[in-house]
């Protein structure tokens, strides 16, 4: 019986791949910028319920405009596992050469990332200024990592329990890091020097390791940085990470503002501020839970700008 239902379940993914699997779509209208889709863990890139019917709504609003969502690897599988396995500095490296080959963008791009795809597609913009993002749109990133993992949907709770468990006693570990995406992002404030020290991702692009003028320079490259924050996430711990907030060092109650934390200046936060280019939104829902009317009347403009 387990087997067959295995067998059904290839099935649908290989019928799902061949007629639907397609990370491109549009590009019949030249006049408004490309965008780039950068999924969260647990997705893919082209699966037509998530970032699949994403692309079919940009294109219809932006009237044939080109969009590319990110698979990394060369199948579903590969896609579906990076977002566990495969470490984000490998992921963002393979991103900006992939992108860089695209001759569509260029002249510049807009970009959405989905729950951890904005911090990785961040990571783009600071590491990899060409071809040149203009707009970066992350719905519920995690800028200043997390600090918890209540729930695990994709997987089965057996491996949800064992990545938390790993998450909370050995996180910064060697192996861990190398081995687990969301370690590379997890955050804990009452051990901030091990955090700093330990992380192999998220310290680096939030220059707490050392300040890389290259990171905030290329990120006030951007036209504008918008952060969705989902007010009622129960995924996200804590949520004002999703506007680059986070606990005050040596708790996990209180938060500290942006304004007041040491990366709003280290990354070049307070000019981007200065000049409008900051843009929060919030948004009412659980995680990434979305309408297709809230994003044509908030995000669409943005696509839209020249």
């Amino acid at each position: 019986m387990c087997r067959l239902i295995l067998i059904l379940i290839l099935l649908v993914i290989i019928v799902i791949a061949y007629f639907w699997w397609k990370p491109e779509a549009g590009g019949t209208n030249t006049d408004v910028l490309p965008v780039v889709l950068w999924h969260g863990m647990g997705d893919t890139c082209c699966a037509p319920f998530s970032l699949g019917a994403i692309m079919s709504l940009i294109v219809e609003q932006t009237k044939g405009g080109f969009v590319r969502s990110i698979e990394i690897g060369d199948n579903i599988v590969m896609d579906f596992q990076s977002g566990f396995f495969l470490h984000p500095n490998e992921q963002v490296d393979y991103v900006c050469k992939e992108l860089l080959k695209d001759e569509r963008l260029a002249k510049g791009y807009n970009a959405i990332g989905f729950s951890q795809g904005g911090q990785f597609l961040r990571a783009v913009a600071q590491r990899c200024p060409q071809p040149p993002m203009r707009t970066l749109i992350t719905l519920g990133g995690q800028h200043q990592g997390v600090f918890g993992l209540p729930m695990c949907p994709t997987l089965t709770e057996k491996s949800c329990e064992y990545i938390s468990k790993l998450l909370t006693t050995a996180a910064y570990t060697t192996k861990v890091q190398e081995e687990l995406v969301q370690a590379t992002y997890w955050h804990d404030p009452i051990m901030e020097n091990r955090y700093r020290l330990g992380s192999t991702f998220l310290a680096d692009i939030n220059n707490e390791v050392y300040l890389n003028t290259y990171y905030s320079e290329n990120l006030n490259k951007l036209r504008k940085f918008v952060m969705v924050k989902f007010l009622n996430d129960t995924i996200v711990q804590p949520k004002e990470s999703q506007w680059f907030e986070y606990y005050t060092n040596g708790q996990d109650k209180l938060i500290t503002s942006l304004k007041d934390s040491r990366v709003y200046t280290n990354l070049g936060l307070d000019k981007m501020d200065k000049a409008g280019k900051l843009v929060f939104l919030g948004v009412e829902g659980d995680h990434l839970s979305i309408s297709k009317a809230w994003f044509i009347k908030n995000l669409v403009p943005l696509l839209l700008e020249k």
